[in-house]
């Protein structure tokens, strides 16, 4: 199994970055895919889950400014960052669960700065 990110970076404040998660081994329809972040000093926290069907979850600090989709074809997770702030500098990991099955990719960092 495996999860690539990519699209973390450098930004502005109010600024957007998209994210990418690229799945592979696992029957991608199935898992609901996640979104987590840790900063540093901080505990890892959900960002936002999309399941299979589409129905969505947002963490309040993100909620009219992130939006998580799928392309079950592509086997991709992706999220949107608009309105970024200084304090969603964060890594951010792609997470993929079903029942007992949970699966993390390496991370990639997000730097929002002036």
């Amino acid at each position: 199994v495996q999860l690539v990110e990519s699209g973390g970076g450098l930004v502005q404040p109010g600024g957007s970055l998209r994210l990418s998660c690229a799945a592979s081994g696992i029957r991608f329809s199935m898992y609901t895919m996640g979104w987590y972040r840790q900063a540093p000093g901080n505990q890892r926290e959900l960002v936002a889950a999309i399941i299979g069907g589409g129905g969505t979850n947002y963490a309040d600090s993100v909620k009219g400014r992130f939006t998580i989709s799928r392309d079950n074809a592509k086997n991709t997770v992706y999220l949107q960052m608009n309105s970024l702030k200084a304090e969603d500098t964060a890594v951010y990991f792609c997470n993929a669960q079903f029942v007992n099955l949970n699966y993390w990719g390496q991370g990639t960092l997000v730097t929002v700065s002036s």
